[in-house]
C-alpha cells in the first residue's frame, strides 16, 4: 500500500512539473479528458501514418493545404520556435490546442525524441487505409475536434 500512494505522489509531482513549466502563450491548453483523447488520437494516426510531426513538416504541410488537427506542446522553450504556428492555423481555419507536455506528445506520435507540434491529418498521404481504420480515425478526429473548438469557443 505504502509504494502506491508513493507512485501517486510521483505522478502528481510530475504533472505540477508540466504545468509549472508552459508557456504563457499556450491557450486553449487540453484538460486532463481531451488530452488523453488528444494523445490517443495522435498515437492511432501515427499507426496509420497520418500524422506530420515537427515544426518544419507541420508549416510546410499546412502552406501546402492540407487540413487537420494540429496539436502544440506547451513546454517549448524557447518559445520563439513554434509562436507562428498557431497563426497559421487561425488564418487556414485549422483547429489547434495545446498539450502540456512535449515528451507524452513524442510518445504518442511514436517517436523518442520530444516534440514541438503534430499535425493529424484526416487520410493518409500515400496510399489508402481500410474502410474500418478510416472510420474509427475519423470519429475520434470529428469528437476531439469538437471538444477543441469548445474549448476554445469558452476562451473567447
Amino acid at each position: 500500500m505504502g509504494s502506491d500512494s508513493e507512485a501517486e505522489k510521483t505522478q502528481q509531482k510530475e504533472e505540477k512539473k508540466k504545468l509549472v513549466a508552459l508557456s504563457p502563450i499556450a491557450k486553449p491548453l487540453a484538460g486532463k479528458k481531451l488530452c488523453k483523447r488528444t494523445l490517443k488520437l495522435v498515437r492511432r494516426a501515427a499507426e496509420h501514418k497520418c500524422l506530420k510531426r515537427g515544426v518544419k513538416e507541420v508549416v510546410k504541410s499546412i502552406r501546402r493545404g492540407n487540413k487537420g488537427l494540429c496539436v502544440i506542446a506547451g513546454n517549448i522553450s524557447p518559445i520563439d520556435v513554434i509562436t507562428h504556428v498557431p497563426i497559421l492555423c487561425e488564418e487556414n481555419e485549422i483547429p489547434y490546442v495545446y498539450v502540456p507536455s512535449k515528451e507524452d506528445l513524442a510518445n504518442a506520435g511514436a517517436t523518442k525524441r520530444p516534440t514541438c507540434c503534430v499535425l493529424v491529418l484526416t487520410k493518409p498521404v500515400k496510399g489508402e487505409l481500410g474502410q474500418e481504420d478510416q472510420e474509427k480515425l475519423s470519429t475520434d478526429y470529428t469528437h476531439v475536434v469538437e471538444d477543441v473548438k469548445e474549448v476554445t469557443a469558452s476562451l473567447f
